[in-house]
């Protein structure tokens, strides 16, 4: 198995660059790859910033990335409550920070964006700074 970087998945979903797209199918189709989870953040990132994916996208384009048989994600329970809270309406960072958090007794933001949203996904130990 080996570790694959973000530029290899933003090539393999988007084909936006035909030469390293093909690579990049060559090399995650063709054998075990290993994502980490910071790998997977940057993605949504760069494919909401640069791509312009909405949400949805984003989350349907990693929920199917992610289900490939070659496929290997770290912390994969993380992730899927991640997808599930973008969904929700929370940005995936965000999102990951509440997962990560949740064994403490708060978490404290000045940003009411993610108070509202981790609200409204029932995550009640966000408050306000």
């Amino acid at each position: 198995m080996i570790a694959i970087d973000t530029n290899l998945i933003i090539r393999y979903l988007t084909g936006d660059h035909p030469q390293q797209a093909l690579r990049a199918r060559d090399i995650i189709d063709g054998q075990d790859v290993f994502v980490t989870v910071t790998v997977v953040m940057e993605v949504a990132w760069v494919l909401r910033t640069t791509f312009r994916f909405g949400r949805t996208a984003i989350i349907q384009s990693l929920r199917v990335f992610s289900g490939m048989p070659t496929v290997t994600m770290e912390d994969t329970d993380l992730i899927a409550a991640a997808f599930d809270l973008v969904e929700k309406g929370m940005d995936f960072a965000d999102a990951l920070h509440l997962i990560r958090t949740r064994h403490c007794n708060g978490f404290v933001t000045f940003d009411r964006k993610v108070l509202k949203a981790a609200h409204a996904a029932g995550y009640r130990f966000v408050r306000e700074a």
